[in-house]
């Protein structure tokens, strides 16, 4: 069915091919042969890197081959060409029986041991959250084959079958000769085929089974191609799929063929429709048993897949932010296909997702994307745990806010069929929203400060619609919220609450842009305790000088949770008072805690119980907040100085470009006047006419400053001293 020279590369540009083993096993002689295609009589202990040409095998990927030496004082630089190789191969001489033994006793614990079977940061994480363990991979090769005793034949597999158990990275074990040139081209092409076509994302050798993540991207292959949606390929669809994947069309004897070798081992695996998903399945673990791998990768990179069978970056135009303070939504089509979504899978009308019927939903995705933190009960659910339809449509808008390419990645895996390019959008920058004093978003980001036990966890879980809770832990990192908030009009925005702990916001703030991608903040005291007040406040100023100096100051709202207990008014108060007259000294008003807010130029404390599910409307009035960015900003006294020094400047840089301006227009009358002064009709009167008209000019501008066009046309007409007196009006205009 597959033609194996169509397998793509999966983006390899080259193949980094590191030879190691024991001192005179051949390494150099088996490089040389491979790249001469002959033997060589005289080599040096150690060849220069090797290149094969990008034509040398199928895939037209070149290899670069480093050969390595087995000395101790050379061990240092064979560690650093270890690390950095794509794939390994280890030799031994087949006439030298110890350096065989020598793979599993010395060498294979040594790769082990320096962890250079964990390529890079994202293989640990593969290796993590996947069920297959990325390592480099290694070919185990015999040489000197021409040198063994014919006496004493000796088969691979009882010897290299409990070493290949035991050490699941050994890929192949291969013997060959440099003398007779027997297996050295296929010792390196089972070397690049590692590279290009793993093994292990795809098969469990231990289960002898597809790895579940290898399952899900060919579920979701199949139902992309099974256009009828019966599910089953039948002949039509099973041709396309063919022509797509291998460029080739499947001839009807072919396909008589495929449906007959799957019903003889699956018989599920074909019905009267045609080709099942579980036939599908069957194919591709028949393909990779007989070491097909090719065949199934050219499969999943055709749609797209690369070697950690995630979509790959080319796949995912997602729509990059060009600056700080911008964020992505997703498209008003994309919400709609969100919610087409939810109803297909929402079978029983409970206007809810179970577990299961989630796991459903991203079965065709690498994973469930919302089981792990920040996403996990981030939303709305029902008692029962079940996530509801605005709680599902939040999940898409926190994950587009976070990650819009994993936003967009899993729109596609759970059948998105729209133009991949048109379902997110880029926002407008708030410093534009602020300029205009109005927003276009529909999604809110609202970060939540305060001290311990102030309350922040509570008013997340009440925005959550989860009943309040005596008992309360301590949140160890930052936390999220989101949820669907109804307006007045039947507007519909979402809000994302995002908690930062007390002692993480020294960390948040010392990124210069940690506010840029916010539109609103909210301080959060218990009002029944006077240093909850005093610690929200010192973290407002904290936050309100960041913004000032920064340029990303946002609008902040301070909430006085747990409203039901006692306030402790006379405590409060006086320290309150003692913060308002350290800034100015004459006030004296009752509402001081309105008045801190009033002297910041941020609205009133809003009180709320969780308790007593009192929440004074709170979520809309943060909502507001953000809609109306130009606002509720809070302007510290060091900033309030800063921006009156800087009008006192601008004021003054206009007064004195304005005079510069009467400055450079009195030289050029000055200078017409001087090369006509033997004219008749202007001698004498050209001085008093010009004095005359600039002091009129003055007292004109300080009534009212000149506009520059003013300015343009008198600085015109003095340059045509011949038209001076018809010119120059009797008084300057507006005066």
């Amino acid at each position: 069915m597959p033609d194996g020279n169509s397998a793509a590369d999966g983006g390899k540009t080259g193949v980094r091919i590191v030879v190691v083993g024991d001192r005179g096993t051949g390494k150099s002689s088996l490089i040389a042969a491979a790249a001469t295609e002959s033997f060589p009589e005289n080599l040096s202990p150690v060849l220069p890197p090797t290149r094969l040409p990008a034509d040398f095998f199928p895939d037209r990927v070149p290899i670069t081959i480093i050969d390595t030496s087995a000395r101790l004082e050379s061990r240092g630089k064979l560690n650093e060409e270890l690390k950095r190789a794509d794939v390994i191969i280890l030799t031994y001489a087949c006439d030298f029986p110890l350096t065989l033994t020598r793979l599993s006793s010395f060498w294979l614990q040594e790769f082990r041991r320096l962890e250079v079977f964990f390529l890079f940061f994202f293989c640990f994480l593969i290796y993590k959250f996947c069920n297959y363990n990325v390592k480099v991979p290694v070919i185990v090769v015999g040489c000197k084959v021409d040198l063994r005793d014919e006496n004493q034949p000796i088969s691979l597999e009882p010897v290299m079958g409990p070493i290949m158990q035991q050490y699941r990275e050994i890929e192949t074990c291969i013997e060959c000769s440099a003398v007779t040139l027997m297996q050295v081209p296929d010792v390196f092409y089972y070397a690049q085929k590692a590279v290009l076509h793993p093994t292990a994302p795809l098969f469990d050798q231990d289960t002898q089974a597809l790895q579940p993540r290898c399952i899900r991207a060919l579920r979701r292959i199949f139902i992309l191609c099974d256009s009828d949606m019966d599910g089953a390929l039948n002949d039509a669809e099973l041709n396309d799929f063919q022509v797509k994947c291998f460029d080739a069309p499947l001839q009807p004897a072919e396909i008589v063929g495929v449906r007959r070798v799957v019903q003889e081992k699956k018989k599920e695996g074909v019905n009267d429709l045609g080709l099942t998903l579980e036939g599908f399945l069957f194919l591709h673990s028949l393909f990779i048993d007989k070491g097909r791998l090719e065949a199934t990768w050219a499969v999943l990179r055709k749609f797209g897949y690369s070697n950690d069978l995630k979509l790959r970056d080319d796949f995912l135009p997602a729509p990059s932010k060009h600056a700080p303070d911008q964020s992505v939504e997703l498209t008003i089509e994309s919400v709609e296909f969100v919610r087409r979504v939810f109803r297909l899978f929402d079978t029983n009308n409970y206007g809810a997702l179970q577990p299961t019927q989630l796991d459903e939903l991203f079965s065709t995705a690498p994973e469930n994307p919302w089981g792990e933190a920040p996403y996990k009960d981030a939303a709305e659910r029902t008692t029962q745990g079940n996530l509801t339809l605005k709680g599902f449509l939040s999940e898409w808008a926190l994950m587009t806010m976070l990650d819009p390419r994993g936003s967009l990645a899993n729109l596609l895996y759970v059948g998105y069929g729209g133009n991949p390019a048109s379902a997110l959008h880029v926002t407008r920058r708030r410093s534009v929203d602020r300029k205009k004093q109005q927003t276009e978003r529909n999604v809110f980001h609202c970060l939540v400060f305060g001290p311990k036990n102030s309350g922040k966890s509570t008013l997340l879980n009440s925005f959550l619609g989860r009943p309040f809770s005596e008992s309360h832990e301590l949140t160890a990192g930052e936390r999220y919220a989101v949820n669907v908030v109804d307006q007045l009009g039947g507007n519909k925005k979402t809000l994302i609450l995002r908690e930062i702990p007390e002692d993480g916001v020294k960390k948040f703030l010392s990124n210069k842009e940690s506010l840029s991608s916010s539109d609103v903040a909210v301080f959060v005291y218990d009002s029944s305790d006077e240093y909850s007040w005093k610690r929200s406040n010192e973290l407002l100023v904290e936050v309100a000088r960041h913004g000032e100096e920064s340029g990303y100051g946002v609008p902040s709202l301070i909430i006085a949770a747990k409203d039901d207990l006692d306030p402790h008014p006379m405590s409060v108060q006086k320290s309150v008072r003692v913060y308002i007259l350290s800034l100015k000294p004459h006030l004296c008003m009752p509402n001081f805690r309105n008045l801190v807010c009033q002297e910041l130029g941020i609205g009133a404390c809003i009180p709320i119980s969780s308790k007593l599910g009192d929440m004074n409307n709170v979520f809309c009035r943060i909502l507001s907040a953000a809609e109306h960015p130009h606002l509720n900003i809070p302007e510290t006294v060091a900033g309030r100085k800063r921006k009156q020094f800087h009008q006192l400047v601008n004021h003054s840089l206009l007064f004195m470009s304005v005079g510069a301006a009467f400055a450079v227009a009195g030289m050029a009358a000055l200078r017409a006047y001087s090369g006509r002064r033997n004219s008749p009709s202007l001698r004498g009167f050209m001085p008093l006419a010009l004095l005359k008209y600039y002091r009129l000019w003055t007292v004109s501008f300080c009534r009212g400053t000149p506009s520059v066009s003013r300015m343009v046309v008198l600085r015109a007409r003095l340059s045509k001293p011949d038209l001076i007196w018809r010119a120059l009006p009797s008084q300057p205009p507006g005066y």
